[in-house]
């Protein structure tokens, strides 16, 4: 392949480039912030429908027309055949390819103002405190629910967290049954001590001073961790129903939204934990204060909003120190959806960036292709010398 012609794909490719920088730029400026995402927003799907595809369309139809016109002018007829004609054609498909990804810059661009606007530090803070007070961010109508709130989603303080064991007190057509909770514990011992037991379960619970037909019954599972076996079984009877310490903000254990990367159960935990600490080891003021704090990211999020962090306080003290009560109004007034909405998107744009859409996968490379098809065997057509 000759130099001019090697020169003449160079200066293309930087050409390229910088139409590519033109791109990124205008994404990076042109990003409205965090305030204007939803769950329509996704990086660019190549639809033709705003002003970075229109531009796309003419900016790639132009540099082609001038690409080929140019190729054709100054660096046909040299007669390339075999390795020097495949180096040309690999050549094209790059320029090709090149030409049609301009959006993928923009997207680019895009991504980079988002993470300079919200950082993946401050938008993990933002996760953490939203998982500490998901149990205050229902509709009033959810505690009802026994699936999300229920005894066994107590992780803190001990003797929890707790498993429940329906007990059947008189059998018969109507049986009369009775909920038992019992705290859940572990017994650890050396594998190779467990492995060398006749009868495993069993000589362990005579070791440890347990009746081991009681205990027979409260296995819940045995694992092997590291060089280590854990027994884990149902201990002591626990009475949450009585338990002065225990509300029905701690009977939720879910997370408004796990923190990319971080176990599901550690973060479960320590938001059991905060809550708690906020609920009875902490001033009054402290979980206003946290309220506070959740009103400020509703607002930084642009989150419809009527809450009011001192009457919110005054709900959670009230069905914190009445236990019993039915909880029929919390006044936690918000936007769930588009909260669960935009925070969805955010993960999706920190770490499921669609800078090209699985939709236009196919349609993108095939006009690709279609197009370096097109080149190549123009060229072709114009590659022999004259006679």
């Amino acid at each position: 392949m000759a130099k001019n012609l090697k020169r003449y794909f160079v200066k293309s490719v930087i050409i390229l480039a910088l139409i590519h920088l033109a791109y990124f730029l205008y994404g990076y400026f042109t990003f409205e912030g965090i305030k204007k995402i939803d769950i329509y927003t996704e990086f660019y799907r190549f639809k033709f429908y705003d002003d970075v595809s229109i531009s796309h369309f003419f900016v790639s139809g132009l540099f082609l027309l001038v690409f080929l016109i140019f190729l054709i002018r100054n660096h046909s007829r040299e007669n390339y055949k075999g390795g020097d004609l495949l180096k040309v054609g690999i050549c094209l498909l790059f320029v090709s390819f090149l030409t049609f990804s301009f959006f993928v810059s923009y997207s680019f661009g895009m991504n980079a103002k988002l993470k300079s606007e919200l950082s993946e530090n401050d938008f993990n803070k933002d996760k953490k405190l939203l998982n500490v007070l998901n149990p205050f961010l229902y509709k009033y109508t959810s505690y009802t629910s026994e699936k999300l709130f229920n005894y066994e989603n107590i992780l803190y303080p001990k003797p929890y967290p707790v498993i429940k064991e329906v007990d059947t007190i008189e059998p018969g057509e109507y049986p009369i049954t009775e909920d038992n909770y019992y705290s859940i514990d572990t017994i650890k011992v050396l594998t190779s001590t467990f492995d060398k037991t006749t009868s495993k379960a069993d000589s362990i619970f005579e070791i440890m001073g347990f009746d081991k037909e009681q205990l027979h019954k409260r296995v819940i599972s045995k694992r092997i961790i590291g060089d280590s076996t854990a027994i884990i079984f149902k201990s002591v009877p626990v009475h949450p129903e009585h338990d002065e310490d225990i509300c029905i903000f701690l009977e939720n254990q879910s997370l408004f939204n796990p923190v990319y990367g971080d176990s599901i159960d550690k973060q479960q935990y320590q938001a059991a934990v905060d809550r708690y600490k906020l609920l009875y080891n902490t001033k009054k003021d402290s979980l206003t204060y946290t309220f506070q704090k959740l009103d400020t990211l509703l607002k930084k999020y642009n989150i419809e909003t009527n809450l009011i962090p001192k009457l919110l306080t005054q709900d959670a003290y009230h069905y914190r120190d009445n236990h019993g009560e039915p909880l029929n109004r919390i006044r936690n007034d918000f936007d769930r959806k588009a909260l669960a909405e935009k925070f969805t998107t955010l993960d999706k744009l920190f770490y499921q960036p669609n800078y090209l859409h699985p939709n236009i996968v196919a349609i993108y490379f095939a006009v690709i292709v279609i197009v370096w098809i097109f080149l190549f065997l123009f060229y072709i057509l114009f590659n022999k010398k004259k006679v």
